[in-house]
Parts: structure tokens; sequence; C-alpha cells
């Protein structure tokens, strides 16, 4: 019970029925070749077994033991580095990595797949290779030409790791305030100075190498963001060299005990500049976007791994005789026939499957963006990518922690206590909610940044595609209605009360977290309505439909509500 295995049955049907996925890849030249269900399936199958097998037996003794720091240096957990060496070697990092960089060129919603797999099954050791291919596309669409030779394929494959220097003890989500410095030197590279915080997997021995990518100031830069240059440092030099990269310490943590959360400080440290000067920032939004929908994969696995637990529980655990239960007088029934069990169990796999629905269909827009040959279609998988990113990094690493909460209730006291295994999914879920971006800066991000400016038209566009893509499902008009009616709630009510000389300048801020809800729940419900107009479901789907429907879903009525208070205050 200790131990999560994938559902590759579920991801499938998920991927290939209600999605169509072979069908969305054979409009795409570039991946044409894999938009074959055979093959898809088998790749998520052999992951399953590879995740199961060998990365969730380690989970709990990662929690346990942790990684250790000593004199700088930081030993993982048992079993840790084989699994890691196994895992590249294997060829799972390079899954969606381009052919010429030496990765396989498969499409991104495996990868999306296997993350999601990775992550239910040992959230601290997935932490290690999760900033990688986020990397890999920052080097690719930003370093020279000298930089890629060196070190493009290392990432591709794996071999070496890579961190995201960017939070520092007073500049978190304010990066305009951060002080690392980069000098000039007369070779052409630069001398990094600064301390960096809350680095993931900043010192470790997975690997040989680790890729620093650091945010830091030139000499000349103005003050703010826009004066931010991004810079790599490795920890080893091609001449065999150690950088002046030092870990002074790992942080103590509420969880993810099996990832060294570090403390870096560079001393001069040889850089070599990535992209333009002043533009870091855009440089490493590539890989802080492609590390936010792997955040929401996280919720997402998470929930799982909790609710395997207090499913599995729930139906071997016997209490009580369940309301209407045909069982003899003084006879036991298991848990899982209660009421209360089977909504908090349900609503929990509603929460699962429409979650997959979503971060599936955001990874194959993000190859429809990069492959599709018509533009149209190009600019409307960007519009989906941009908007529904923060949502699902928000409203599903908030349910992952509530969710798996409500699962180690399923299990009561034993749920508490650490012989069960489900208190580490909560305690390791909660970091979900802070990491690459708040939740609520995910609700500025949707509200402020990119539905407001343009006046809610890239916004409108997307309930829009979402309500032509249920008009062939005659049982889905009451999440067409719903679609419209957000659609005029934010046009007659959002915009006109939030643009213009009269309006307060804060306002925006206070309806952003219930702006993102509610356009998380019109995104499960897309995805449910999906899901019930395609056969042959797993099983347990119609009990999650159900409890979506019943428990989710009132709650768009109670946040357009609080929309519409907050304008009329």
């Amino acid at each position: 019970m200790n131990s999560y295995q994938p559902q590759a049955d579920r991801h499938a049907f998920l991927l290939m029925e209600v999605l169509r996925a072979p069908s969305v890849l054979a409009e795409l030249p570039a991946l044409a070749e894999h938009a074959d269900a055979g093959l898809l399936t088998q790749v998520i199958d052999e992951a399953g077994k590879f995740v199961g097998e060998v990365i969730a037996p380690l989970n709990r003794e990662g929690d346990e033991v942790g990684a250790q720091w000593k004199a700088g240096a930081v030993t993982m957990p048992p079993g840790f580095r084989d699994a890691y060496q196994a895992f590249w070697q294997a060829g799972w990092p390079s899954l969606a990595c381009a052919t010429d960089d030496g990765g396989q060129g498969l499409p991104t919603v495996l990868e999306a797949v296997l993350h999601e797999q990775l992550n239910a099954a040992n959230h601290g050791w997935t932490m290690a290779p999760g900033l990688l291919h986020g990397a890999y596309e920052c080097l690719r669409h930003h370093a020279s030409d000298e930089i890629k030779a060196r070190y493009l394929g290392k990432l591709a494959s794996g071999e070496w790791l890579a961190t995201m220097c960017l939070t520092e003890p007073h500049a978190g989500s304010d990066l305009g305030l951060v002080r690392t410095k980069a000098v000039p030197q007369a070779d052409g590279h630069f001398a990094l100075s600064g301390t960096k915080i809350f680095i993931s997997g900043g010192e470790h021995d997975l690997t040989d190498n680790i890729v620093h990518l650091v945010l830091a100031r030139l000499p000349d830069a103005p003050p703010g963001p826009k004066g931010l240059s991004l810079f790599l440092v490795p920890k080893f030099h091609e001449d065999g060299t150690r950088s002046a990269v030092h870990c002074e310490r790992i942080e103590e943590k509420m969880g993810l005990h099996g990832s060294p959360t570090c403390v870096m400080r560079f001393d001069e440290a040889r850089a070599a500049i990535v992209g333009e000067p002043g533009k870091g920032l855009n440089a490493m939004f590539v890989m802080m976007n492609a590390a936010r929908l792997l955040v929401g994969l996280q919720g997402v696995g998470l929930l799982d791994a909790a609710w395997q637990k207090a499913h599995a529980y729930a139906q071997e655990r016997r209490q009580m005789r369940a309301p209407g239960s045909a069982s003899k007088a003084g006879e036991a029934d298991a848990i899982a026939l209660h009421p209360a069990m089977q909504r908090i169990l349900d609503t929990q796999r509603a929460w699962v499957d429409a979650g997959r629905v979503v971060a599936y269909r955001t990874a194959l827009e993000l190859d429809t963006q990069k492959h599709h040959p018509d533009a149209a279609r190009r600019e409307a998988a960007a519009r989906w990518c941009s908007l529904v990113t923060p949502v699902l990094k928000s409203a599903w690493t908030e349910q992952a922690f509530t969710g798996a909460s409500a699962c180690l209730q399923v299990l009561g006291g034993h749920g508490y206590v650490r012989e069960w295994g489900i208190e580490q999914h909560v305690r390791d879920a909660r970091v979900a909610m802070i990491y690459e971006g708040t939740n609520e800066i995910q609700a500025i991000d949707l509200l402020v940044r990119k539905t407001l400016p343009d006046g809610a038209a890239a916004l409108q566009a997307l309930l829009a595609d979402l309500g032509d893509d249920l008009r062939a499902l005659p049982e889905a008009g009451r999440t067409r209605e719903a679609l419209a009616r957000f659609a005029l709630f934010v046009r007659d009510r959002l915009v006109p009360a939030t643009r213009g000389a009269t309006a307060a300048p804060e306002r925006p801020y206070w309806l952003a977290d219930d702006f993102l809800r509610a356009t998380a729940l019109l995104l499960m419900a897309w995805a449910w309505e999906r899901v019930a107009a395609t056969p042959q479901a797993p099983a347990g789907t119609p009990q999650a439909a159900n409890a979506f429907w019943r428990w989710v879903w009132p709650e768009f009525d109670m946040r357009l509500g609080m929309l519409d208070a907050t304008l009329s205050s």
C-alpha cells in the first residue's frame, strides 16, 4: 500500500480516446510519424513499468533518510543515484528533445505523462530531472553555438542535470530586487558573485556535472527586472576544474526530504552569458513556463498517489454496517461502501482525471504551437498554453494538498502515522503551491497580465473554442451555457469595472483568485463533458463524473457571486 503504481490504462484512455491524440499529432508534419496509438500506448506502458519498479520503491526511504549535507557536498538517499543513472541511460529524459540534439523527437505529451507518473511515485527524486527539459529549451532557443555544442546534448540525454538560480534571500517573487553581479572579463567570460537560495538540486551526487542557470546583473545594468541577464555556470569546467560555486547548506523542510534545497554561493565563478544582455528573464521564462506545466502535473500525480492509498485502504478496512447494506446484523462493511468515504474518494478521482485531460491537452497544444502548418491554429495553441498553464499550476497544486488531506481522512488515525505513507503526500504536496510562482502570482498572471490588457479578447476566444468543441455533444448544454454566461460576465461586468481612469487599480488583484478558480471549474466541466461522451471508460469513471457535478461544479456559481460582490463593493 506504500508504493504507487501507474495506471497506464487510464492515461491511455484519456489521451487516445478522450483527446484523440493520434489525430492531433497527425496534423503536425514533424510528429506525424508518431501519430500511432499503439506506439504512444507502448511508451506509456513502458514508462509505467520503469516508474513502478524502479522509482516508486525509493519514495519512503528517500523521505526518511533524506538528502545529507556535509562540508559542501550532498549525498542523496540510498538508491537514488543508481535509479537516476538507469533513468537517463534508458533514454527517458530525451523523449521530447530534438533528434539533432540526441533526443527521440517524440510528442511533448509523452513527457507530460511520464512526469505525472514520476511525481506520483517519488516527488523528491523527480525534483532532480524536473528542470531538465526547461533548461534544454532555454539553451536551445537562447544560447550561443559554443554553449549549445558543450551542453545541449548532455542536458537532452539527462547525463547532466540543471538548476534554475533565481531566488535570493531578499528577492523571491520580485526578481527585480536580484543583486547577484556578473563582471565582464578580458577573455569574454564573466565573474559571477552572489548568493541564491531555494535551489532545488544545487548540489548532489546523481550526475557527474550540474549546469547552473543564474540570473544576475551586469555592472551597468539598470535597476529592476529589465536589468537582469542570464548566465551559465557549470559545477565542473571542460578542463575538469571545479567552479567557484559552493553549497553552504541544505534546508530542513516540511516535505521533499529526498530533494536537496540548497543555499548556493557564487564567488567570482567563471560564467558564460546566455542570450542578450538585459534579456535574462526572456530566456528564463522559457524554462519557467515548462516548469509550471510540470508543477501542475505534480499536483495531478500527487493527488492520484494519495487517492490510490486511500482507495486501497477503504477496500480492506471494515467498520460498521454501511447505510442500506445487505450485510447481516453485527457484520462490518468495507468503509468504501460508506457514503462519506465514497464522496471523498470519488471527488478526488474527479479532480485527477479532469486534471489529466487539461494537462495532456496543454502538452498537445505545445506541440501544435511549434509544428502546425496553419498560423491561425498555432495562434490558438499559444493562447491555450498562455491562459491554461497558470490555471493548471494553481488549481491542481492546491487540490493536491487539500485532496491528499481528504484522502488521509479516509485512513483515520492510521493516516496520521507514518506507517501507511499517506502523510508524506500531504507534506510533499504543500510546496507545489509555492514554487515556480506562488498560486497567488498565477492568479494575478492570468487576470492582470493575460486577460485584462487586451480587453479579455484572448480569454473570450478560448471560451468560444471550448464551446465550439462541445457543440457536437448533445448532453453538454449545461457547460456551454456556463461558458456563455462567464463570457458575458467578463465582457459586461469584469472588463468595464477594471479598466479606465475611474477603476480602482487594486480591484483586479482582489478578483484574481476567484477568477482563476472559476476558470478552472469551467475547464473541469469541459473535460468531464469530453469524458462522458467517450465510450468504454475505465472503472470508476461514472462515479467520478457524478461526484464532479454534485460536489465540485456548484462552486462555479459561488465564485461568480464572489466576483460580482467584489466588483460591486
